[in-house]
Order: structure tokens, then C-alpha cells, then sequence
């Protein structure tokens, strides 16, 4: 049986549950997380999984994430509280999740370094989870190249890139809020999209042409769109008169294009293969992972996992892209052996 490897998926340490019960203001969310039991039951998730022996999951953190539940004087602490009990479920099951992706309070940058530091060096994190933007604040503003650079050139370990949009940035200026949840369903593909172009013409990706980021959902909008954005962004700065953008596209080493194929996909798009099919075009097999986004799916868990393998098989791919997606592109970023995850 094809040994698979979930690289993107949730779970809630007991400990970072009981923060947010207490600290979160957000009742839709509380909503939605306090209901979803394998979330946060250990041993539902176990359970759950007992249906797919093949498959480990590397543990991240669902949101809300420190910096969205704590000003940047108590998202230090809830990091580490989230952090020590992920790395605590490692330890305690490696035979069901071999690594785990730490959380930072991104709102306190020289914390998120100390975190980092202590997540990958003491706890053994095999990378950090970060979201599209800090509170409305672009990844690439200054301040937060410390990260990008800790985790690429210090640890060498991948950063998951996390969409996060909420209820309250409206489509329409004559609202106060999204309406339908479309803050949410085409928000956040939006938002990983909106953050992978200021990494990219930032020339973050020219300064640490090491940095591997790990993008949820298949790359956001810009697989499908990659020939409007290809040829669109080669003629930037055509269309304002406000910035000089000539100056950045000389700037940058490489056409626009290539440097969002840098970037890895997942293959969190519902169970569809034709969505996945253009990732798969975009990204090659070289750069496609296999995750689920579990468990906020409709059954709670369950189906995104059955759906997300489906939509993989369906493709008929060679076996070589077949093992590439589902073990030896993850098994690469997470710093393993596809033999060592044979137990």
C-alpha cells in the first residue's frame, strides 16, 4: 500500500483549546472549533485515522493562531503552549505523526525568533506555521524578514503558509461585514495568492533563494490564472502612474512567473482533480504535496482525507509523481527518510 504522508492538517494541544475558550472574541470561530471533535480529541483523531494505516499526518495548528488570540505581550506564551503540546503528541505517537509545525506570535517579532528557535532546536518542529498577513500588516514589510531568514538560512526548515481573512474585511465598501462567508471560502485562496505576490516582487525569494514556503489550498487563484498573471505582470507598471514599477521588474533576477513556481502547492482544493490537475501543471510533481486540511470538512474529518486521495488517483499519474506527491516531496521538506516512515 502507497505510504502517504498529510502534510497539511489542524489539531488543538488541550492546552491551547482551554486559551481559547477563555481569550478568543471571535463566537463563529469558538463555533466552529469547539464542535469539530477531532480537532481536539486525541483519540477521535486516532480513531479516525485507523482507517488509513498508510498515512501520518504532520501536525500544525489550527487558527486561530497566537497573534490572533493575544496581544503581543501573551502571544509569546500561548505559542509555546501550543508549540510544547504539539510536540507532546509527537513524542507520545510518532507511528501516527512523525513532525509537527510550530506556531509563532507573529506580532512580536524578537518573541517569534525565540520561538522558532526553541520550537526547531529543543522541540524538534520540522518547520513554522505563519499566516498570509499580521493583522492586516503585509509579510513584506521589514519587520518580518527576520523570520523568513531565521527559518531558511539558521534552521533550514519550510515555512506553512497559512490564508487567514476574517468575517469583518468586507467585499463591498457599503458593508460591515462579508456576507455568506465569503470572507472565507474565497478569501483566503485570495489572501495566499495576495501574499505569494508581495513575497515575490518584495525579491524576498532573490535574497533567500533557499526559503521553501508550503502554500494551502494549491497555490491560491495563481495556478488558474498563471497565464493572465504571467502576462499581465510582464508588462507592470503599464497601467500606473503612481509607482514606478519598471524599476522592480528589473530588479528582480528571474520573469515574475517563475519565482510563484518556487513556491510548494498542497492538495487541499475539496476532492476536485481537475483543480488539481493545474496545480499539478503549475507546480510539477516536484513541488505538489499531498494534505487534507483535516478536519474541517463537512464529516469532520474523514472526508477530505477519502476525497483528497481520490482526486490524486484519479489522474492516472506515473507511479514516480504518484510517490513524489503522496511521501517524497514531504518527507524532503520535514527532513526524514521515505524508509524511516515505514514504521
Amino acid at each position: 500500500m502507497q505510504p502517504r504522508i498529510d502534510i497539511f492538517n489542524h489539531f488543538m494541544p488541550a492546552r491551547y483549546m482551554e486559551l481559547i475558550k477563555v481569550h478568543s472574541t471571535d463566537g463563529g470561530l469558538l463555533k466552529r472549533v469547539t464542535n469539530l471533535r477531532t480537532l481536539w480529541d486525541l483519540d477521535a483523531r486516532i480513531r479516525m485515522l485507523d482507517a488509513w494505516p498508510e498515512l501520518k499526518q504532520v501536525l500544525c495548528l489550527g487558527m486561530p493562531s497566537p497573534e490572533l488570540l493575544a496581544g503581543p505581550d501573551l502571544s509569546p506564551s500561548f505559542a509555546r503552549a501550543a508549540n510544547d503540546g504539539l510536540a507532546e503528541l509527537v513524542h507520545s505517537r510518532p507511528d501516527k505523526f512523525p513532525a509537527f509545525v510550530a506556531s509563532l506570535p507573529l506580532n512580536n517579532v524578537p518573541a517569534a525568533l525565540e520561538e522558532m528557535d526553541r520550537a526547531v532546536s529543543i522541540l524538534g518542529a520540522c518547520g513554522v506555521q505563519i499566516l498570509t498577513n499580521v493583522d492586516g500588516r503585509a509579510l513584506d514589510e521589514p519587520e518580518f524578514f527576520p523570520i523568513f531568514e531565521r527559518a531558511a538560512v539558521k534552521h533550514h526548515v519550510p515555512i506553512w503558509l497559512h490564508p487567514w481573512r476574517s468575517s469583518r474585511q468586507t467585499e463591498y465598501e457599503s458593508e460591515t461585514a462579508s456576507k455568506y462567508e465569503i470572507w472565507q471560502v474565497l478569501g483566503w485562496p485570495f489572501d495566499t495568492t495576495v501574499a505569494m505576490a508581495r513575497l515575490v516582487f518584495s525579491g524576498i525569494l532573490d535574497r533567500l533563494p533557499t526559503l521553501r514556503i508550503v502554500t494551502h489550498h494549491g497555490g491560491g487563484m495563481l495556478p488558474f490564472f498563471a497565464g493572465r498573471a504571467e502576462t499581465l505582470w510582464a508588462q507592470l507598471g503599464s497601467r500606473s502612474a503612481e509607482e514606478n514599477y519598471e524599476q522592480t521588474l528589473d530588479r528582480l533576477k528571474k520573469k515574475p512567473i517563475e519565482y510563484f513556481r518556487m513556491f510548494y502547492g498542497d492538495t487541499v482544493l475539496g476532492g476536485s482533480s481537475s483543480a488539481l490537475r493545474c496545480a499539478l501543471d503549475f507546480f510539477g510533481p516536484d513541488q505538489i504535496v499531498f494534505a487534507s486540511d483535516c478536519p474541517f470538512d463537512p464529516e469532520g474529518g474523514p472526508m477530505y482525507i477519502r476525497e483528497g486521495i481520490r482526486s490524486v488517483d484519479n489522474l492516472h499519474l506515473p507511479e514516480t509523481d504518484n510517490r513524489k506527491i503522496y511521501l517524497a516531496n514531504a518527507a524532503a521538506l520535514i527532513g526524514v527518510t521515505p524508509a524511516a516512515l515505514h514504521t
